[in-house]
């Protein structure tokens, strides 16, 4: 279980990178870009960033590629703005966790409209 400090440093990091991604990127050219979540490791010294980008697929592995080749100045504008003794060394990760949750959603809802409406009959 994390203990307090990690999971401050861990949402300090997500807000202040999806604040950074959001001055850093044009939303036209790489579509909407936020953070969702960040797994910090156990020491501070590397962190998993976990992100989507709403947008075309094009737009999408554009943005993915931009953000990573970014990346060092990224971790820059997180170091000026967290206070730590070292900054972790970021890693980019597409999060498809939106996009599944909508599938199933989607499946639910094709299920529960294919089957017929059974009303219990009153006895």
């Amino acid at each position: 279980m994390p203990n307090l400090r990690h999971e401050r440093v861990r949402e300090l990091l997500k807000r202040e990178l999806g604040e950074a991604l959001r001055r850093e990127f044009n939303v036209e050219e790489v579509g909407l870009v936020s953070v969702n979540d960040v797994d910090l490791g156990g020491d501070l010294k590397s962190a998993v960033v976990f992100i989507s980008i709403l947008g075309s697929p094009e737009q999408q592995k554009r943005a993915l590629a931009k953000v990573r080749a970014k990346r060092p100045r990224l971790q820059g504008l997180v170091a000026q703005a967290v206070v730590l003794r070292f900054t972790p060394t970021l890693r980019f990760v597409l999060d498809t966790s939106v996009e599944r949750g909508n599938r199933v959603l989607s499946i639910l809802d094709e299920i529960q409209t294919a089957q017929p409406a059974t009303q219990p009959d009153p006895e």
